[in-house]
């Protein structure tokens, strides 16, 4: 695990925005989970525009770790807020954007989707291998839309699942653990002083630590990285 803090979300942003670039440049062709939420919305921002002409978007392909169930045109849509915020902006090739279908019937699109990842990603060791995936966290520890009183979905053998928002009862597909684990490289965008205490427990493995679902990313190439900005570094020793 590699921890990198930052003055404020701006400069996570920045500097998230920096690695992603040459990320992208050491490879021909590129495989990235996007997050929803606060940060990436910022994210996206900066390379809509501090990064035009810096990033070859005709060799990357993006797809979403979650999304909730509902159109692309609703505000609580994930694949609208990064239409609005990036592929709007950006030189991308339509078919290389791979969203999932919020719209559609909630496990029959996990289904869908779970099968569009098998075609589209590299296969290693049996099991679908996105380069990156990049992840938020909740107040609450989860991530994805892997809750806490579904932790057991992390596990899950599918490559998808729909996940239940504990409080809004919404539906949300998700992407799994084996997934997120099994990804060349994972990082986590995280800020704000509401973030800090999960922050302390899971970075710090403190006790019950494990109850978190933020907890168990553990990618197997030891490739994880977590961006955060000082008020969510606050309460690490």
């Amino acid at each position: 695990m590699e921890m990198k803090i930052y003055t404020d979300k701006n400069e996570v942003a920045l500097e998230f925005s920096k690695y992603l670039a040459n990320f992208i440049g050491q490879r021909d062709k590129v495989h990235i989970a996007l997050s929803g939420g606060s940060t990436p919305k910022i994210v996206f921002d900066e390379l809509s525009t501090s990064f035009v002409g810096q990033i070859d978007w005709h060799k990357v392909h993006l797809y979403w770790g979650d999304e909730r169930c509902v159109p692309p045109t609703d505000a609580e849509s994930n694949f609208k807020m990064t239409e609005e915020h990036l592929l709007s902006k950006i030189d991308i090739p339509e078919e290389n954007i791979h969203r999932i279908i919020g719209e559609n019937n909630p496990k029959e699109e996990a289904h869908r989707y779970s099968n569009l990842l098998e075609e589209k990603l590299p296969i290693v060791e049996a099991t679908p291998q996105f380069d990156l995936v990049i992840l938020g966290m909740g107040n609450d520890g989860h991530t994805a839309s892997i809750f806490p009183h579904e932790i057991h979905l992390w596990d899950s053998m599918a490559n998808c699942e729909v996940a239940i928002h504990p409080d809004s009862g919404q539906r949300r597909v998700t992407i799994t653990g084996k997934i997120i684990n099994h990804a060349r490289a994972v990082a986590f965008l995280v800020t704000g002083a509401g973030k800090s205490e999960k922050v302390r427990i899971i970075t710090q493995r403190e006790s019950g630590y494990e109850a978190y679902p933020a907890s168990l990313v553990n990618p197997s190439s030891n490739e994880l990285v977590w961006f955060l900005d000082e008020d969510a570094a606050s309460e690490i020793s």
